[in-house]
């Protein structure tokens, strides 16, 4: 009979358990909102930095020596260095830095300034009180060790001797990797001219990198890296042998990638689209799901074909869309989909900026 299918009412979980089952529900999206920040942190603020530097590099006339069929190597050139640039506005690219230490084709960029809006889209910012790349002193950079691309996130496996490679415009610095120290945030005696020595005359072009320690939690201390100008070249000369490898046909080529090229995420300049394309495809599917087929589930549970499910939060939201059950499914997964994808656009991002311990986990590693 008919009727011999209903659930009795007492089968039925109690108020209690489901009000604890929708409390777990409720726990399990705050574990997933939590996760998908660390994605977001971890990966999708590198994808955003990628594609800003893939921009910058786009918009300036500098060579490319990736796209030379023909690469030499440089020759080191003898006396003084030149400086370059001169001087810089507040986000210009002055410089890009290579460090083979953290992979063949490693590259960031280097731009004026060191406020948390430079060092998350832009690589690495310079110190605006310290001295130009070539210049004698201090050439100081700072940059994220966790997240934003984590330019420096492998700022603990540099060697003594390892090469650090500064390329501006025209000209190429090859520094050498000499030290590296942890210090107090208030530390920026670090930065100076002769580094920890206030007010003493520059004897040396150094450069300097400094990032946040520890690299996972909040950075309670800045891990800073020394380096010392081993000589400098043209680019019109080639690129320097640290930065070249010998092919299978015995020819020279540039280890690192083209500053110019951008993964295939990196393309994405919004998920906005994303956003409004789902949902726009979330109306539609769900408007003609409705005209062909109604809310079938809804209408066994009332007519008491189906038992009265216990209280849910998601069990709700797909019983609510309407057609059979692998509609309801796409059109749930459409939801969830414009869900994340506004996490990542809009609230990550605003909350990274305002919320205390999130804008502490950002891991900000200049120097006051």
């Amino acid at each position: 009979m008919r009727h011999g299918s209903r659930r009795q009412a007492g089968t039925r979980r109690s108020p209690l358990w489901q009000a604890l089952g929708i409390l777990s529900e409720l726990l399990f999206t705050l574990a997933a909102i939590c996760a998908l920040y660390i994605v977001w942190q971890m990966w999708w603020t590198g994808v955003q930095a990628e594609r800003t530097q893939a921009q910058t590099s786009e918009q300036v006339s500098w060579s490319d020596p990736a796209s030379s069929s023909e690469v030499k190597i440089a020759q080191a050139q003898e006396g003084d260095a030149p400086v370059q640039p001169t001087s810089a506005s507040y986000g210009d690219l002055i410089a890009q830095i290579y460090i083979p230490r953290f992979g063949q084709s490693w590259e960031r960029n280097v731009v004026e300034g060191t406020d948390a809006a430079q060092l998350a889209r832009h690589g690495l910012g310079h110190y605006t009180n310290t001295q130009m790349p070539g210049q004698l002193g201090n050439f100081a950079v700072a940059g994220h060790r966790n997240g934003y691309g984590q330019p420096l996130g492998d700022v603990d496996k540099l060697q003594e001797g390892d090469p650090i490679v500064v390329r501006t415009q025209d000209y190429w610095y090859v520094y050498t990797y000499t030290s590296y120290k942890i210090v107090e945030p208030t530390n920026a005696e670090v930065i100076d001219p002769v580094p920890e020595q206030p007010g003493a005359a520059a004897d040396k072009r150094r450069i300097t990198l400094t990032t946040c320690e520890p690299k996972y939690t909040t950075p309670t201390h800045r891990w800073v890296v020394w380096g010392e100008l081993k000589y400098w070249a043209k680019v019109s000369d080639g690129v320097p042998q640290e930065l070249a490898v010998i092919d299978s046909n015995n020819k020279v080529k540039f280890a690192a990638k083209s500053t110019s090229y951008m993964s295939l995420p990196a393309r994405i300049s919004s998920l906005k689209p994303y956003v409004l394309g789902a949902l726009l495809a979330w109306l539609v599917l769900f408007a003609a799901a409705a005209v062909a087929w109604r809310w079938p589930l809804l209408a066994e549970i009332r007519s008491g074909d189906k038992p009265r499910p216990d209280a849910s939060i998601y069990g709700w939201l797909l019983r609510l869309q309407p057609g059979v059950l692998p509609v309801r499914i796409v059109l749930f997964a459409l939801l969830l989909f414009a869900a994340a994808a506004a996490l990542f656009e809009w609230v990550f991002p605003w909350g990274a900026s305002n919320i205390p311990i999130l804008q502490q986990m950002s891991n900000y590693a200049a120097f006051d």
